[in-house]
């Protein structure tokens, strides 16, 4: 069964503006991300205000991220000589990675300038980019500039001429499949968020499910090989993965070695009981 999209990826246009759905879907995407994180934040101690200025350092370093990875991965040549085409972030061409990466440094740069909780923002930010993410691929879909391999049955099949993906051609629809991913990854972390502990768990479970999607996924999806039968992006899965994996090691040892308060048992001297009570 073919699913034909006829949408032009110009939602309007106004004068010289063009105003795309994937831009939309991109502001909609970080407005529901910020909204989830600060629905979290209280019961963090997170301060709102703080919350509000990292939210806005994450969006910038993180489209910058997302489009420049992009740039690397995708035909660089290209972008070389039409160096005004980098910043088109409109026209769609986001590598999620990279937007993880400028996340991630901006909570860095939070952490450090603002004194923010490093493993707890982490974890409300692995939330905002999970269902930011899901939004965003709605985008996607409607571009077209996330295709699988060419199909004879279930598949997409883009036939607007101003389309990102190959007109008139079936394809697997592995945008739709990463919308369903990314769902699927909200749906898990924000059912587990009160339950997972220690702070920063959360965050990792999140970059170890999502790189093992990308791993699979990428093998249907079009994209230039690059390593030994390999994407680049399932490359960068592999690595992310291994960079993780002794985080996960620190963490659940530095819980072993200074549990939470209020899972110590606590002794109460006789005359302690006594005060107390008087």
């Amino acid at each position: 069964m073919l699913i034909k999209i006829g949408i032009d990826p110009v939602l309007v246009t106004i004068g010289g503006l063009k105003i795309h759905w994937y831009g939309i879907m991109i502001a909609l995407g970080l407005y529901a991300g910020i909204q989830v994180a600060l629905r979290d934040s209280a019961r963090r101690g997170i301060n709102r205000d703080q919350l509000m200025n990292l939210a806005l350092l994450a969006a910038i370093l993180g489209i910058a991220g997302g489009r420049l990875y992009y740039v690397v991965q995708n035909n660089p040549s290209f972008f070389l000589h039409n160096p005004a085409q980098i910043i088109a972030v409109w026209q769609g061409g986001m590598a999620f990675y990279g937007a993880i990466f400028g996340g991630a440094l901006a909570v860095v740069i939070a952490a450090w300038r603002w004194h923010m909780p490093f493993w707890s923002v982490l974890d409300i930010g692995a939330l905002g980019l999970a269902i930011g993410q899901t939004i965003g691929r709605v985008g996607n879909i409607i571009n077209g500039d996330i295709v699988g391999y060419r199909t004879n049955g279930w598949g997409f099949e883009y036939t607007n001429p101003h389309t990102f993906g190959p007109p008139n051609t079936p394809v697997q629809p592995a945008s739709l499949y990463e919308l369903l991913i990314s769902l699927a990854l909200f749906l898990l972390l924000w059912n587990l968020r009160k339950r997972i502990h220690p702070e920063g768990m959360l965050a990792m479970i999140y970059l170890v499910l999502y790189s093992i999607s990308q791993f699979f996924i990428f093998f249907l999806r079009d994209n230039i090989v690059i390593l030994g039968g390999l994407k680049q992006a399932q490359v960068t899965a592999l690595v992310v993965i291994a960079l993780t994996l002794p985080v996960i090691a620190y963490l659940l040892r530095k819980e072993r070695l200074n549990p939470p308060r209020e899972a110590q048992p606590t002794a109460t001297s006789p005359s302690t009981a006594t005060e107390v009570a008087g």
